[in-house]
């Protein structure tokens, strides 16, 4: 880990759950601009919805701006001049913010407990920043 890494100042858990929330927000308003979503009737009378691209679209959000392509900044982030980086003080490729995204689902599935884990880690990682090897730090 290079000096200017470590002496940067990590963000703490609530800014980062902050962001997140912005940045659901964002997701799921255009989400629902963009959604398909058709009702019908099924065989029994029941009411049958179909979702659009919603998912696929949480999944291209993430990757395209944690990585050099987005600066590392989603825009929930830059609201708190945070960003994403590798621990070696380098931008994230896609692959890299792919692997950031699965570990940032696993973490969402383990009942949130992986993002809760920055609040108490030295480095303020959650486990989706261990898997893909990443810091959250401020910028400004």
């Amino acid at each position: 880990m290079s000096v200017a890494v470590a002496t940067q100042e990590k963000a703490g858990f609530w800014i980062r759950f902050i962001a997140i929330i912005i940045d659901g927000l964002i997701i799921g308003l255009i989400g629902g601009l963009l959604s398909n979503t058709v009702v019908t009737t099924g065989p029994n009378g029941s009411i049958v919805t179909q979702q659009g691209p919603t998912g696929l679209l949480s999944l291209l959000y993430y990757v395209f701006f944690w990585s050099s392509y987005g600066s590392g900044q989603t825009l929930g982030m830059r609201v708190f001049k945070l960003k994403v980086i590798k621990t070696d003080g380098t931008m994230l490729d896609l692959v890299g913010a792919f692997i950031r995204y699965v570990g940032f689902i696993v973490s969402a599935i383990c009942l949130g407990i992986g993002f809760i884990w920055a609040a108490f880690d030295a480095n303020k990682q959650g486990w989706h920043d261990k898997i893909a090897g990443t810091y959250v730090v401020r910028t400004g």
